[in-house]
């Protein structure tokens, strides 16, 4: 993947790394890597951060070289594609898989699927889940395939240029058809994985609306504003209706798109 961009003549970027930074809004971490591995090119040749700019000239950065990705054990599975190009891997998680590995699924967590597959395309990177699920939560995972492709979609992420949206099926029938919960999030005593409501924990709101009724229970779609760790479960449990099953679905809103 290769970023590039024409000097215009209202231009006035002091220097290469000016542009750099201002423009591509590169990470200075990233940028020792690219100088380290003389990534970053001025008409086609490898130039300074200090090199001066005209209009006219071609600036272009090569964000593919190679990375240690060896603290991930690959392992074959089947991953469901749903969207792909250089930039983003985008895969749909079965429930019952987390995301990342962990001592309890050390081989088989998603992120060892994509290793072997970056391994079959022959893609020595790291890798890189943009968001995260459950491990009982079924929905789309986006991979980076690179650091910058991460660094960005995780700015748009804080930027809330993303919608997180679920869907859910809860116990019993809501009074309002729509509502927001706004109840702080903690991790209970004694627990390194259940959470609850606690007016000592980190800030959490949860919107919902509601989809369909049944007899006993209803069908909710949930947007986000924070992600605490499962938030939609402890909300819903909060107002007296804990969660029966939950899909996620992301929708990616870009920016002047």
């Amino acid at each position: 993947m290769i970023l590039e961009y024409k000097i215009k003549e209202n231009d006035n970027y002091i220097n290469l790394k000016e542009l750099i930074k201002l423009h591509f809004q590169i990470s200075d971490r990233l940028l020792v890597k690219l100088k380290h591995e003389q990534k970053i090119f001025v008409n086609s040749k490898i130039a300074s951060v200090c090199t001066p700019l005209n209009v006219g000239d071609i600036v272009s950065i090569n964000l593919d070289f190679i990375e240690d990705n060896s603290n991930i054990v690959p392992a074959e599975m089947f991953l469901e594609i749903i969207y792909e190009d250089a930039a983003i891997l985008v895969i749909n998680k079965p429930a019952g898989i987390p995301v990342h590995p962990s001592i309890n699924h050390f081989e088989d967590s998603l992120s060892n699927g994509v290793k072997f597959y970056f391994n079959k395309l022959d893609l020595k990177k790291k890798i890189r889940p943009v968001n995260r699920l459950d491990k009982d939560t079924s929905g789309l995972v986006i991979f980076a395939k690179n650091e910058y492709v991460q660094e960005s979609l995780v700015k748009q992420m804080k930027n809330k240029e993303f919608i997180k949206e679920y869907i859910a099926i809860c116990d019993g029938k809501l009074e309002n058809s729509k509502g927001t919960i706004n109840a702080p999030i903690t991790r209970k005593d004694n627990s390194i994985i259940e959470r609850c409501v606690s007016d000592i924990g980190d800030i959490a709101i949860t919107h919902y609306e509601v989809l369909k009724s049944y007899t006993n229970y209803t069908a909710i779609k949930c947007i986000l504003e924070t992600g605490r760790t499962h938030q939609i479960r402890v909300h819903m449990a909060h107002i007296g209706h804990p969660l029966l099953r939950r899909y996620f679905i992301w929708y990616l809103l870009f920016s002047n798109s």
